[in-house]
């Protein structure tokens, strides 16, 4: 099989892009598998992602990577080269809520999710059971509600180093229920997703089916984003509804929003790791 690459760009919005990336890959003997581009009116940006083979032999990554930083100076891009192969790593983290971490092993191990976990990291004991039985390493590293900062701190530098001894590319908060330090966010920025149990922006914070019930809404839903230092805010990557009526009670609703939680952030996992994702500003744009 030849080598396969994903080229992820983004630049001011000009005549002739797809016209020199295409050629310069037709040029360098790649061939494209597919091909997906969104030029945005409000940014005046365009954004492209490409997966294509190298078939020629003599082409080597880092020669690929060398030729085409030339055409992305000239043309001013933001751009990433990805080994399509190559299954990222991802480091799941979650609190004593678990449906989204069971929903993610399964994904792996059945092989719907292209990726390696080498590590579950979570504040407190009750999946380490689950973890052995997918022979994956789990870190307890306990932080109680309200502990003192030097203690959040010391419990986010043993987190960064099991980032960092495990080469991880992504971090997932599978239900995880501490807030990042400031600190933490920007370390992990871009490469950390959060799962929150609401329709962004509305319902942030504690128990949002419960105040979904209180308002009488006919819709509730989840939504994965990246995480930032600014609480629930970060780019949003992945949403999805379900119908509810005034029928159920909030642990009605709370068991049909686990559901969509599940589906929602699966997806914004898959994303990621097939490198679908680009960010715009504030805001995503997301080849599916």
């Amino acid at each position: 099989m030849h080598p396969q690459y994903i080229l992820n760009l983004s630049c001011l919005d000009q005549r002739g892009i797809v016209q020199r990336v295409s050629g310069f890959l037709a040029e360098h003997g790649c061939n494209i598998i597919d091909s997906a581009q969104f030029g945005d009116q409000q940014s005046k940006l365009f954004f492209m992602r490409v997966h294509f083979s190298a078939e020629d032999k003599a082409l080597t990554e880092e020669v690929l990577r060398t030729t085409f930083a030339a055409l992305a100076d000239t043309m001013q891009m933001n751009w990433q080269l990805h080994d399509a192969l190559k299954k990222p790593r991802v480091l799941l983290m979650v609190s004593k809520i678990g449906h989204c971490l069971n929903d993610l092993l399964f994904r792996y191990k059945s092989g719907l999710l292209p990726v390696e976990i080498p590590a579950i990291v979570s504040n407190h004991t009750d999946f380490y059971q689950l973890a052995a039985s997918y022979n994956i390493p789990f870190h307890h590293l306990p932080l109680a509600t309200g502990a003192p900062e030097a203690a959040k701190r010391a419990q986010e530098e043993r987190i960064l180093e099991i980032v960092k001894t495990a080469d991880i590319d992504l971090i997932v908060l599978a239900r995880y229920m501490q807030i990042l330090s400031p600190e933490m966010c920007i370390a992990l920025e871009g490469r950390a997703i959060n799962i929150h149990h609401s329709f962004l922006p509305s319902f942030k914070g504690a128990k949002p089916y419960y105040q979904a019930h209180d308002r009488g809404v006919k819709l509730i839903g989840a939504t994965a984003h990246f995480v930032t230092g600014h609480l629930d805010e970060g780019p949003i990557i992945e949403q999805d509804v379900a119908r509810v009526d005034h029928a159920m009670d909030p642990a009605t609703l709370t068991a049909i929003g686990r559901d969509v939680e599940c589906v929602v952030l699966a997806r914004a996992v898959k994303y990621f790791v097939e490198h679908r994702i680009l960010l715009n500003g504030y805001k995503t744009v997301v080849f599916k």
